[in-house]
């Protein structure tokens, strides 16, 4: 059955090793979302109030907190574990504060995803 690794992750700079941590389990279709939490949105507030053409300053004065939300599917309880156990060892403990966030959920339907290993092969 396929299963939904998910990872919302504080801090962007992991991304990459845990990429490569991933990827040293055989996972390769991982897909990367920029994305922000409610918590970092009160605490900082989106700015509507940029020109339609803002300039390199104005952006750079404007920096929001970012997360980078990874997920992929597997086929395994077995690369889930793999999954979870790599990417503790570049977070470490996401019980504590400001690491992210993993969870695991259920695909009942995949369309397509067969195909991947037929073509990586």
């Amino acid at each position: 059955m396929f299963q939904m690794v998910l990872l919302i992750l504080d801090d962007v700079n992991q991304c990459h090793p845990i990429l490569d941590a991933w990827e040293a389990i055989g996972v390769s279709g991982v897909t990367i979302l920029e994305s922000t939490g409610l918590g970092r949105l009160r605490k900082s507030g989106i700015r509507d109030d940029l020109p339609l053409m803002p300039s390199i300053l104005n952006l750079m004065r404007t920096r929001e907190e970012h997360h980078r939300t990874l997920f992929t599917v597997v086929d395994s309880d077995e690369v889930v574990d793999a999954l979870i156990t790599a990417t503790l060892s570049v977070v470490g403990d996401l019980y504590a504060p400001n690491k992210g966030v993993l969870f695991v959920l259920p695909v009942s339907r995949a369309i397509g995803l067969g195909n991947w290993k037929a073509r990586a092969e």
